[in-house]
């Protein structure tokens, strides 16, 4: 899958930049730029040249660095039914065009958590996916020009209220957009290239068990297919995230564990705690 460089946040706001061997601060790799957010607009491929090795501080541990949110996101686009097994699952008829919806940035919680639940839901699934992060603003771009308008990759775990999407399915926003209904994390992973995603695998896992899992392939709309598409409905702009869909979701109740796992990619997890 090539070079993996991952741009990563801390809690206390401080930009890294690593890989499996551990992190080093963002500006000691990349002189004058302290923020993940300002390194969006470069291509996925040139941050993945970005020299951790001769940055002139130590490597931390990825375990030792609890992180938060990787970079400020704007628009939260989702995709529903993206998964052929899903939709079967769901019986759903399969779209002809992709079931996008879109969240608020209200919505958005910190790796680890916690997922809240609402009190007014009785039954909230958590769901995990592939997250697609635009570098630089772009309109009618083409399926060829992936590359070059999207900065990096990102595991997310979306929630939906589904007693109250069943209830009408008009209540999509509602069900999708309570405090904490989107985790995303917990690194932005470059290069932003499709043969990086070729075998990779989306799981679902909810206290330690598999509920469900997929390869990229049997998604209905890849993403690159996904980003031309919206990119002709408005305007992408640095840090928007396309959430690609799930291969399926797990019920989830206070008290237990959720992680998204991207082969490739990363791992992300989240504490859910129920309604106070």
């Amino acid at each position: 899958m090539g070079t993996d460089r991952r741009f990563a946040r801390t809690v206390d706001g401080r930009s890294w930049v690593g890989d499996d061997a551990g992190f080093v601060p963002l500006e000691s790799a990349v002189p004058g730029v302290d923020d993940v957010t300002e390194v969006l607009s470069s291509r996925g491929d040139s941050l993945a040249d970005v020299d951790v090795d001769s940055a002139p501080a130590r490597r931390v541990p990825g375990e030792s660095l609890t992180f938060g949110a990787p970079f400020d996101p704007g628009k939260l686009w989702g995709i529903g039914l993206n998964y052929a097994d899903h939709a079967a699952d769901l019986s759903e008829m399969r779209p002809n065009a992709p079931a996008s919806f879109m969240k608020p940035r209200t919505a958005l919680t910190a790796p680890g958590g916690p997922i809240r639940l609402p009190a007014w839901s009785d039954r909230v699934t958590a769901e995990a996916e592939l997250g697609v992060v635009i570098g630089r603003a772009c309109s009618d771009v083409g399926r060829d020009e992936f590359g070059d308008v999207v900065a990096g990759f990102v595991p997310v775990i979306d929630m939906t209220c589904e007693d109250v999407l069943e209830e009408n399915p008009r209540f999509l926003t509602r069900a999708k957009s309570f405090d904490t209904a989107i985790v995303v994390g917990p690194w932005l992973s470059a290069p932003a290239t499709l043969d990086r995603l070729a075998d990779v695998t989306v799981r679902t896992v909810v206290e330690d068990e598999v509920v469900a899992e997929n390869d990229l392939d049997g998604m209905l709309f890849p993403p690159d297919e996904l980003v031309s598409f919206h990119s002709r409905v408005m305007t992408l702009e640095p840090g928007d995230l396309i959430s690609t869909g799930t291969p399926g979701a797990g019920v989830i109740e206070h008290g237990d564990h959720v992680r998204a796992e991207v082969d490739g990619i990363g791992v992300l997890e989240a504490d859910v705690v129920g309604p106070s």
